[in-house]
């Protein structure tokens, strides 16, 4: 049996246990600290029965308030929902000129178009519209394949570039120097002719001029200036999709001309509403000083 004393120094029996000379003191917890305890055992007890808490095989019990955080989200959702609802009646009234005009609904048009483009276009097109070379367009610039005002780029997202819907933009280049009258000598004539479109010192009088002017203006038109129309781009500007880096400039350019390339873009009607459609016009109109 355990032999219990009374410690003078600190005014406390011990619990009779020792070890090593050290004395165990018995020094009951406080009462305030018991009945914090047991206040929190009755507090669980009671959000156990109240609130939604045991899993089940399939399921989860409800509890007695029938609480749901997945209701309470869904409640928030619709009130913000309805909130918007009034600002997206109004943009889907209102003509992209209109909602440019309108100081109001240019400030919603393009906060909600900032979202819309980081969720569903920066994939792509980059965070800020920066492009990737070599497969998408950049939109942080003034220079547009179908053409920069409002109704082209509203026209380009709503139902994109060679994809299964029937109103997508469509154009295709052909392939020079495969079965075609052009030889290697001529391509390579006709690259050198290109590039020099684009450092705005063309090369007048060369044999590749001439080819370019048989076989290429009929899209680029003379002078290289793109057909916006037709998906043509400029080529007398040193902005380049396909070119390659400046030590493989003129071979990019010859791969274009035998073996082109071709973007393809999804159309996003029918994935996004009117409305947001016309916000992401409205900001990507913005990123480069559309035209």
């Amino acid at each position: 049996m355990a032999h219990v004393e009374h410690d003078v120094i600190s005014g406390q029996n011990t619990t009779g246990h020792e070890w090593d000379g050290i004395k165990e003191l018995n020094t009951p917890l406080p009462k305030w600290w018991v009945y914090v305890f047991w206040a929190t055992v009755i507090w669980a007890i009671g959000y156990w029965v109240a609130m939604p808490t045991w899993p089940t095989t399939s399921d989860y019990s409800r509890g007695m308030m029938g609480y749901s955080s997945r209701a309470d989200l869904a409640n928030e959702l619709d009130l913000q929902k309805k909130a918007r609802s009034q600002w997206l009646a109004k943009l889907e009234a209102a003509s992209l000129q209109q909602i440019k005009d309108d100081k109001t609904l240019l400030n919603y048009a393009m906060a909600g178009g900032k979202i819309a483009f980081g969720d569903n276009c920066s994939a792509c097109h980059g965070s800020g519209g920066v492009g990737v070379a070599g497969a998408y367009p950049r939109l942080a610039d003034d220079e547009w394949i179908w053409g920069g005002s409002l109704d082209d780029i509203h026209q380009t997202i709503q139902y994109g570039v060679r994809n299964e819907n029937s109103n997508s933009r469509q154009s295709e280049m052909l392939a020079f120097g495969t079965g075609d009258a052009l030889d290697k000598t001529q391509v390579d004539q006709l690259a050198d002719y290109v590039l020099s479109l684009s450092s705005k010192t063309p090369a007048a009088g060369s044999p590749g001029e001439a080819i370019f002017a048989e076989r290429c203006t009929a899209c680029h038109q003379e002078g290289g200036v793109g057909t916006k129309e037709l998906g043509a781009p400029a080529l007398n500007n040193n902005i380049w999709l396909f070119k390659g880096d400046k030590e493989s400039a003129k071979q990019g350019v010859i791969n274009q001309v035998t073996k082109p390339r071709h973007g393809a873009m999804p159309a996003w009607a029918g994935r996004l509403d009117a409305a947001t459609i016309k916000m992401l016009a409205v900001y990507v109109h913005s990123m480069g000083g559309g035209k």
